[in-house]
């Protein structure tokens, strides 16, 4: 199975602690570049964090938040007596400057950080808490990829159908075309009331023959159609090989738009450009 670039997962998770909860986003890019967003608390946890995401994914720009919100209901309060007489010491010293300073109000003193002190969760137990979900999330978005991947697959596949039924239309219609260019030039010796020697006419209907074969060409894209197939069901990290497939198939429908010699070969031509175009617009999303 091939995997799309392209997926987003959240994941949330509710402890004695608080929430943490972790947001991941992934949109194509030619290399793995991991953009993480932690709170500072949790800066221990980088390492671990981008080699998870260095084992799980190959390709991708990936945007990995984590978010902690704090339970403070049912944690036992203590004062930082210390801070706190600090606190009223240097209040006393301003209000002695002041003719009539109002009261030192408590809870103006307890709202100054750091003199009401909570009980301190376990940073370890957090940071392990906050790992486990993040591999949790990465399973979530590696599973979303694989299912966008899927839905490429799909579509990618729809096209070398069309890719095939128009190589197999127009090399059925070759012996026609040429056919009909040898009565153009039959047909215009004769408006011309002009008789060519046979074998004159014959060296200019083999020189038309050459110019104009596409069998090549038509062999070349049977054969790279056949390739995308086999890199699509092989599955894995398969993203550039895609891509280097879809310039050789353009290359070949050039060469084929070139070489047109009938109406009928120049549409199939760009009925071949304009599916390839299509095909390289949805591999540039697969891993």
């Amino acid at each position: 199975m091939v995997h799309s670039m392209t997926a987003f997962a959240r994941v949330e998770g509710a402890g004695a602690h608080g929430t943490l909860s972790w947001e991941l986003r992934s949109v194509n890019h030619r290399y793995l570049e991991p953009h993480l967003r932690l709170p500072d608390a949790f800066r221990d946890l980088e390492g671990a964090v981008r080699e998870a995401l260095r084992q799980g994914l190959s390709r991708g720009k990936v945007e990995c938040t984590l978010r902690f919100a704090e339970e403070s209901s049912g944690k036992s309060l203590k004062v930082d007596n210390e801070r706190a007489s600090q606190l009223i010491a240097a209040a006393e010293q301003v209000a002695g400057l002041i003719k009539q300073p109002a009261p030192l109000n408590p809870l103006e003193v307890l709202a100054w950080p750091g003199v009401l002190v909570a009980d301190a969760a376990d940073p370890q137990a957090l940071n392990a808490a906050a790992l486990a979900l993040f591999d949790q999330a990465l399973g979530e978005l590696k599973a979303g990829r694989g299912r966008e991947g899927a839905e490429l697959a799909k579509l990618l596949n729809e096209r070398l159908d069309s890719i095939q039924d128009e190589v197999v239309a127009l090399r059925e219609l070759v012996p026609q075309m040429l056919a009909g260019q040898r009565q153009k030039i039959l047909d215009r010796c004769a408006d011309m009331q002009a008789e060519l020697e046979p074998q004159r006419l014959e060296q200019e209907l083999v020189l038309l023959a050459q110019k104009s074969d596409v069998a090549e060409e038509l062999d070349r894209l049977t054969t790279h159609a056949s390739e995308v197939r086999r890199v699509l069901k092989a599955g894995g990290a398969a993203g550039r090989r895609l891509d280097f497939l879809m310039q050789e198939l353009n290359r070949e429908a050039n060469t084929l738009g070139s070489k047109a010699f009938d109406t009928r070969s120049t549409q199939a031509a760009v009925n071949l450009k304009v599916l390839i175009e299509q095909m390289r617009e949805q591999v540039q999303n697969i891993e």
